[in-house]
């Protein structure tokens, strides 16, 4: 698999994301969207980075189990309840996709929604991920 990530020159910087991403392979993975249940289903995690953390780790081990690794993510999509919360806690959340994904950044939006199905859930991640046969 190559992935080509694309940052034209007359757009904004990107910040903790790639404005596009080419990528050639053979598997496409769908991940579904994590929040930041336990393995009893329910939601842990007090604060946004924490739930973030969660959602994030639950979104790679689904990738891994699908033979992928953070860097073969294209797409992932952000759903926050609260983006103002979201873009105050920018630095910490980006300090933590760092740490658990890299800096392979895919393309990303962060879409402000009025609640998730979980109602005790901050953020929930969902992304698309191509990898070589």
């Amino acid at each position: 698999m190559s992935v080509e990530r694309i940052n034209p020159a007359e757009l904004s910087p990107p910040a903790g994301f790639s404005h596009a991403v080419a990528a050639t392979g053979s598997r496409l993975v769908f991940l579904a969207g994590q929040t930041a249940l336990d393995t009893a289903g329910k939601v842990v995690g007090a604060t946004l980075p924490e739930q973030f953390e969660r959602a994030l780790a639950g979104l790679l081990a689904a990738l891994a189990a699908a033979g992928g690794a953070p860097a073969d993510l294209v797409r992932v999509t952000v759903y926050a309840v609260d983006v103002a919360a979201y873009r105050a806690h920018a630095p910490e959340l980006g300090r933590i996709w760092r740490r658990l994904a890299g800096r392979d950044y895919p393309a990303m939006a962060v879409v402000g929604i009025v609640r998730l199905w979980d109602e005790d859930a901050m953020v929930e991640l969902d992304g698309i991920a191509v990898l070589d046969a």
